[in-house]
Parts: structure tokens; C-alpha cells; sequence
């Protein structure tokens, strides 16, 4: 009880100051997982347990399905805030960032894993460096929501971290299988299990979203629904789309939940009704719980974090990330600060924490390697501060550099188009 207790107790003070918080550096992650990470350190004072931290190595299915829900529900409300109609730019960005930015950085990370950290094999490199690859546009939420940034740079953010997380998965599948056997074998199975993820994923999202977002319009004209009711429905087809996907038509969840969320913006646009806003106080919830759980639980991995874990966190966030989005954006001719912009918001968290607990769970009876969690701890550590601090002054900087354009507008902002 003492873990929910403090965290509740948190959860309270900090809503009391949220006004106050906001002029600050610190952002809610920072703020929750330095409280995780301060209740595991001081609680042995205590003299008692804590039955409910579980060390990442016990694969805790609790904590991966409340991490799954969670990004479930970032994803899904990350996709009802977009702008449906985007420029040509704005494709093209996204386009780049995950069609060859991510696979870029997976293969830049794990050679960098296999130089900085020795010992890793090339396939366990691989593995980390997919599990490092998404972003989470949580920790940079101030960026994603700032007037300084051209909105369709801070579209193309949001939405690359809305898709990465799934596209990830067959690509992190594929690195453990091949960990595990240790051979080439079944590649045309894992280009099957990669096409069925993606294209079952946008089918159970658009599906479920699409003739979800319909009926809500059906009930609200005729009367029926009331508007305290749109939260409930909402959460409710975030969840069945994930589910629907992962456990009914073997699909990825995290795509089918970011689908489902475009599916019921595409349903209200159609109709002409004014698109419900989604409640972020289920999501900031549900966030806090994941960052403020995630520093328990890295408690015990910290007196294990040489040196060489924290060069690699600073070589994900830095060279491998910005490295990575600089080669995708070659063509573009984008200004070279609305590339280091996009380089260097590319936060770890929510995703990654997922991820390492999806590997977790599927080396059960097979032996973990540690450097995997050590290197995602420190790197989530890492950016929970680097990108929580810059998120503001960032944005600022990058905005004022922007040859005094309208930010908040739509103007083009690269050169030689």
C-alpha cells in the first residue's frame, strides 16, 4: 500500500501546483520518476517491503500489460489531436523519419552498441537499438503543444512517435529469434508476421475507430448520448482496437490504437460535427503511474551503470538519433536547424519501457542480457532529463532562428522547394 499511497499523495500535491510546475524546467516525468526513484532508495529505512517493485528481469506481465495500456491510450490520444489535412512537406517528413530514419538509427545503434559496449553480440545489439529506435512525444509534450515550432515539424514528431512503437515490434521479434537460434533461418515467416502486424494493425484501428466514431455521431444527433459520455466511449475504442489487433486478428496494437484515433477523427470530419476532445487527465494518470513505477523498478539495475552504459545513452540520444534523421532528410533541403530540431526531439521513454519488457517476456527460460536493460535504463534516465529540460528553451531558440517567420502558421519554412 505504501507505493499507491505516495504515488496518489504525489498525484495530489502536484495538481496543486501544476500552475507553478509549469514555469519551471521540470517537467511531470522528471518529477514522478525522481519519486519512484527516491521512494526505492529511502523505502529500506522503512523497514519493510515493497511487494509490488519487481526488478526488470522478473518480466513483471503486470507492469508490461499497465505499460501497454498506457501507450494504448498515449497513441490513441496523440492521433485525436492531428490535423487531417497535411502538405506535401509534412508527408514527406513523416515518410522519411520512418521509412528510413528508424531503420537507420536500429543499425547505427547496434553498431555503436557493439563498439561502446563490448561484449554484446550482434544480435542483442540489435535488440537494444530497436528498443531505443521510437520515440515518445510525452517527454517532449512542451514541444509537441509549442507555437515556437512550425506545426507541420511538430505534426511530423507527433506522428512519427505515434507509428514507431508498432513498427518496431517485428523488427525487435525478429532480433530475439534470431538471438535465440542463432541463425538466418525464417526470414520469409518474418516478413509475413512484419506485413500481418502492420496491415491487420491499420485494419483494426481504422475498423474499430472508423464505425465507432460513426455510431458516436449516429447517438449524438438522434440525442442519445450525452457529452460526459464521449470520454468512456473513447477510452473504451482505444483499448478494443488494441485488443481487437493483438488478440483477435494477430495485428500490432499500438498501430491499431494511433488508427483508431485517425478512423474517429475521419468519421467526425466526414460529418461535419465538432470532434471530441479526449480527457488528458486519463492519460497524464496513467503516465505518472509508468514513470513513477519505472523508477522503482531501475533502483536496483543503478549501482550497476558503469560508465560505458552512460556514453551509449549519450550516443542514442545524440549520434545515433540525430545522425539517423540528418541521413533521412538528406533532399529535403530543410533548414539545418529544423534538422537538428528533429534530431534531437526524439525522446526515449513510454515505448522503450515497453519494449524492454516485451523482450523480457519473450526470453522466458532463455538467459537475459543484462547490458540490454542497464543501456535502456540509463538511456530513458538520460532523456527523461536531457529532453524534459530543453523541451522549452529548445522550441524558443528553434523558433527565433527561423527567419522571423509566422511560427504558428502554415508558411514553408524550407529552402529551394
Amino acid at each position: 500500500m505504501v507505493p499507491a499511497t505516495v504515488f496518489l499523495s504525489i498525484v495530489f500535491l502536484f495538481s496543486l501546483f501544476t500552475q507553478r510546475i509549469e514555469k519551471t524546467p521540470f517537467t511531470a516525468p522528471m518529477i514522478f520518476t525522481a519519486a519512484g526513484l527516491l521512494l526505492a532508495v529511502t523505502y529500506p529505512i522503512l523497514q519493510t517491503q515493497i511487494p509490488s517493485i519487481s526488478p526488470f528481469d522478473d518480466g513483471d506481465p503486470t507492469l508490461l500489460l499497465i505499460g501497454e495500456l498506457t501507450l494504448v491510450v498515449v497513441l490513441f490520444n496523440d492521433a485525436t489531436r492531428l490535423q487531417l489535412h497535411e502538405d506535401a512537406l509534412a508527408e514527406r517528413l513523416i515518410i522519411r523519419l520512418l521509412a528510413v530514419g528508424m531503420p537507420l538509427a536500429i543499425v547505427i545503434g547496434a553498431l555503436m552498441g557493439m563498439f561502446v559496449l563490448g561484449d554484446l553480440s550482434i544480435w542483442n545489439a540489435a535488440i537494444l537499438a530497436t528498443i531505443l529506435a521510437p520515440t515518445d512525444a510525452t517527454l517532449g509534450l512542451a514541444v509537441v503543444n509549442s507555437e515556437w515550432a512550425p506545426r507541420r515539424i511538430r505534426q511530423a514528431l507527433s506522428v512519427e512517435a505515434g507509428l514507431n512503437d508498432g513498427l518496431s515490434v517485428p523488427f525487435l521479434v525478429l532480433f530475439i529469434g534470431q538471438a535465440i537460434v542463432g541463425s538466418s533461418s525464417g526470414l520469409q515467416s518474418w516478413l509475413w508476421f512484419a506485413v500481418q502486424q502492420i496491415a491487420f494493425g491499420v485494419l483494426a484501428g481504422f475498423m474499430m475507430g472508423g464505425f465507432g466514431g460513426m455510431l458516436m455521431v449516429f447517438a449524438v444527433r438522434r440525442g442519445w448520448m450525452a457529452r460526459q459520455a464521449y470520454q468512456l466511449a473513447m477510452l473504451s475504442l482505444a483499448v478494443l482496437a488494441w485488443a481487437l489487433a493483438e488478440h483477435g486478428i494477430h495485428g500490432n496494437g499500438f498501430i491499431a490504437a494511433f488508427c483508431a484515433g485517425i478512423g474517429l477523427l475521419i468519421a467526425y470530419h466526414t460529418s461535419h460535427e465538432e470532434r471530441p476532445r479526449f480527457d488528458e487527465a486519463w492519460v497524464d494518470l496513467l503516465i505518472y503511474f509508468v514513470f513513477f513505477y519505472f523508477g522503482m523498478v531501475a533502483v536496483p539495475w543503478l549501482h550497476s551503470l558503469t560508465w560505458r552504459y552512460w556514453l551509449y545513452a549519450a550516443l542514442s540520444l545524440t549520434l545515433v538519433r540525430m545522425g539517423a534523421v540528418a541521413l533521412a532528410m538528406l533532399g529535403i533541403k530543410l533548414q539545418w536547424e529544423s534538422v537538428l530540431f528533429l534530431g534531437w526531439f526524439g525522446p526515449r521513454g513510454l515505448a522503450s519501457v515497453v519494449l524492454v519488457l516485451i523482450y523480457l517476456q519473450r526470453l522466458d527460460g532463455f538467459t537475459v542480457d543484462d547490458a540490454i536493460v542497464l543501456a535502456t535504463v540509463a538511456t530513458v534516465l538520460l532523456s527523461i532529463v536531457a529532453h524534459g529540460l530543453s523541451a522549452v528553451p529548445g522550441a524558443r531558440r528553434y523558433g527565433s532562428r527561423l527567419d522571423g517567420r509566422d511560427l504558428g502558421s502554415d508558411t514553408v519554412e524550407y529552402r529551394g522547394a
